[in-house]
């Protein structure tokens, strides 16, 4: 990994992609009652949930199949990964005579991923720093950042770790990592961590 330097602390992150949350449009009603007759390792029951759930083992994704033809997949690490798990559920699907003839439209709707910064954050300071924020140490010892561009929500620690929620790309992930580190170092809200503040007990 490549550091940037920006001013005086270096930026490397770690950066990993934890779940993408996609939506999958096949523009024809399938039968969800002939694919639980037919598909092993499926749990339908309509009672509870009017949709059929299918787990894909590789890569390890679930997918909530409803009746209109439309589906949620879960679970995927990356948008490639995504899109090779939606061929797997739709191949795996036709191999049991379940009829699809409609190509897939998938539209990702959230991408939940972590990155750790490796820098200490001020939160008090970045509290009273930042805009759209919302920062309640009593009740949550994270700060709640909502960024406009790219439009995604940020829980920021002080131990530099951070969650990152509501992105549509990949690389909105990386842009919004970078953005929010410099602002903060703008601000002067984060520290280089020592060696000695590593170690743990």
């Amino acid at each position: 990994m490549v550091s940037v330097i920006s001013n005086s602390i270096a930026y490397k992150p770690i950066i990993s992609i934890e779940n993408i949350v996609a939506t999958v449009t096949l523009d024809e009603s399938l039968d969800l009652y002939a694919m639980e007759r037919s598909v092993p390792n499926v749990e339908y029951d309509p009672d509870q949930f009017p949709g059929l759930i299918f787990r894909l083992e590789t890569p390890k994704v679930t997918s909530l199949i409803f009746k209109s033809g439309k589906m949620v997949v879960t679970g995927a690490k990356s948008t490639e990964e995504l899109i090779k798990a939606v061929k797997r559920i739709i191949k795996t699907l036709k191999k049991y005579s379940i009829k699809i003839t409609g190509k897939p439209k998938i539209q990702i709707q959230n991408i939940v991923a972590s990155a750790n910064l490796h820098v200490h954050v001020n939160l008090d300071k970045a509290a009273f720093l930042l805009e759209n924020n919302m920062y309640e140490p009593e009740q949550f010892p994270g700060l709640i950042y909502r960024m406009d561009d790219p439009r995604v929500v940020l829980l920021i620690f002080s131990s530099g770790k951070m969650v990152i929620t509501g992105a549509k790309r990949e690389e909105e992930v990386y842009k919004a990592v970078k953005k929010i580190f410099d602002k903060l170092e703008e601000l002067d809200c984060v520290r280089p961590i020592e060696e000695e503040d590593e170690i743990e007990i």
